[in-house]
């Protein structure tokens, strides 16, 4: 006898909330984690004068040496522009500390190494994410999509006694991928999404205002700061 053969095939279920997509505009609820990091731009060798008025050369390196993570909470707004492209607003606050370790190899410990200093950065940032959103067909209760756009940001914790300081505003390209889950009572849309810095997030005349002056070693370490963040999102529609 032949053998027939068996075919698999995805087939169609009761899909939830069919007319979701249908709304010309909607909003929603987001929560989330991120992780955030900085890339630093050491100016290497520097000359330092003392409070005696020596001049000397010292060489100091900052780093954010691993990722921090943080919390995100917001709202959002989503115009229909297509079947398959959306335009989303995010309002969010993402909140967060940075970890900042310098390492000064002008001057070593007893065991040879270089002294270190640590600061620690609160950060909470006001986001408003504009994206752009293509997303795939719609397949029972789960739809794929990918996501670009911008996101600028003002940050509430700028402090004037440390040593390195951001601006107050910093401004990130987004890109990411997610997926949308339709369940009976909403739709829920994991994301995940990379953000990169697309200025330079340092505050140059920090330096300036410093009363300790045996600080402006570390301060002017760094001359150019990117932020970034991976973050993973949930929203709520």
């Amino acid at each position: 006898m032949m053998a027939v053969p068996v075919i698999n095939a995805q087939t169609r279920k009761v899909q939830n909330r069919p007319y979701t997509d249908l709304r010309q505009f909607h909003f929603g609820v987001l929560v989330g984690t991120h992780l955030q990091d900085i890339e630093f731009e050491n100016v290497g060798p520097q000359m330092v004068t003392d409070e005696n008025g020596n001049t000397m050369e010292r060489l100091v390196t900052t780093d954010q040496d691993r990722w921090d993570a943080g919390f995100t909470v917001g709202v959002l707004g989503e115009l229909r522009l297509t079947d398959n492209f959306q335009f989303r607003v995010a309002p969010a606050m993402y909140f967060g500390t940075r970890h900042f370790t310098f390492r000064n190899f002008s001057i070593l410990d007893g065991e040879g190494r270089p002294t270190e200093q640590h600061q620690e950065m609160k950060s909470a940032y006001i986001s408003a994410a504009a994206d752009l959103i293509f997303a795939g067909p719609r397949f029972n209760n789960h739809r794929p999509y990918i996501i670009a756009g911008i996101n600028p940001m003002l940050n509430l914790s700028p402090k004037d006694d440390d040593y390195l300081k951001l601006k107050s505003y910093d401004v990130f390209l987004e890109l990411g991928i997610g997926c949308d889950f339709y369940l009976p009572f909403f739709k829920l849309r994991p994301e995940l999404k990379f953000m990169y810095g697309m200025i330079n997030s340092l505050d140059t005349k920090h330096a300036a205002n410093l009363r300790d002056k045996s600080m402006l070693q570390y301060t002017n370490s760094v001359r150019d700061a990117r932020s970034k963040m991976v973050a993973l999102t949930f929203y709520f529609e």
